[in-house]
């Protein structure tokens, strides 16, 4: 609560001495919400101890037995589903609230647990063989269903990094993923492809008035895949730079303008940073002469002046921003 007001009622002789004592002493013993810090110690803890679980697990194998641990851990993940599908609210297309405090950190439990236990049958028994597109596909799938059904950001953001573990191992060779090859043109390619996707399952969402609410999500993946492939692509292609450098400039464009229309400051700040970088990597190209001192005085100054102007657009970016929200 701020007092300035009422101290100043005070002095203007509006409001007695007993009243603005009242009001100071409310103000100071005013209750306030810890329910971020409890949800961020409630989700540490979930996190905790599946790994505690797991260094459990690695130090007594001998003992435990392999076929021990996954009942055990195929118990935890099913009972910890079973209690989200009792306790959960009617499905609806429009965003459910979790039915008590616990709900969302028992279900995060039982999905960790559920990849862990695939994870683990994949690696003791080898039961997918080589074809380990499927043993990542069925966590995608169980993930999916279960971020929409039960109405979870948390499970639809471990589904994205899920969808794009999936889609590297199907398109990138295994060697590649050893070596971190991360300039191939597989993954480049995935990303842009998987960027795209997560933008378009966003603009469906918004548009269908289905979840909409996970369309923040979406949007929140999609660019910086979308942009992230595409400055690599840029640094990647040298001969096509110029080419790369085009279209990752109308796509930034696009999602420009998407971002200034959902008055979104944080998307916007997002592209601008990405299109600055792709701009400095191309007048770096350009610069690159025989007169080193030159381009490298030429270099000092741009950095300088548009190191500037970037600040003062965003400035006025959010200034404006700001302005349109008051009318």
């Amino acid at each position: 609560m701020d007092t300035g007001l009422f101290e100043k009622l005070h002095r203007e002789g509006l409001i007695t001495d007993t009243s603005l004592q009242k009001v100071q002493t409310v103000s100071a013993n005013r209750l306030f919400s810890l329910h971020a810090e409890l949800k961020v110690i409630l989700y540490l803890g979930v996190l905790l101890l599946s790994g505690g679980l797991g260094v459990l697990v690695y130090k007594n194998i001998d003992t435990i037995g392999h076929t021990a641990i996954l009942i055990a851990i195929a118990l935890v993940s099913g009972g910890c589903f079973f209690y989200c599908y009792r306790k959960k609210l009617p499905f609806s297309r429009y965003k459910v609230a979790a039915p008590n405090a616990f709900f969302d950190y028992i279900l995060l439990l039982g999905c960790l647990t559920m990849i862990s236990f695939i994870t683990y049958l994949q690696a003791q028994y080898n039961v997918f063989g080589t074809r380990y597109g499927s043993a990542t596909f069925i966590p995608l799938v169980i993930l999916f269903f279960s971020a929409y059904y039960f109405d979870h950001l948390g499970i639809l953001s471990m589904a994205i990094v899920n969808i794009a573990a999936w889609m590297g191992i199907v398109t990138t060779p295994l060697n590649i993923l050893r070596d971190n090859d991360f300039s191939d043109p597989h993954i480049i390619f995935t990303g842009l492809l998987l960027g795209a996707l997560l933008l378009l399952l966003a603009f469906v969402s918004r548009k269908n008035n289905f979840k909409s609410h996970f369309a923040f999500t979406y949007n929140n993946f999609g660019v910086h895949l979308l942009m992230i492939a595409g400055l690599a692509a840029l640094f990647t292609f040298d001969k096509q730079y110029l080419l790369c450098f085009l279209a990752l400039m109308a796509v930034a464009a696009m999602l420009f303008i998407q971002a200034r229309q959902q008055r979104s400051f944080y998307f916007l700040v997002v592209i601008t940073l990405y299109s600055y970088i792709a701009i400095s990597y191309v007048v770096i190209r350009l610069l690159q002469t025989n007169h080193e001192m030159e381009a490298l005085y030429a270099l000092i100054l741009y950095f300088i002046a548009s190191g500037i102007g970037l600040v003062i657009f965003l400035m006025r970016l959010n200034k404006s921003l700001k302005k349109h929200d008051s009318l």
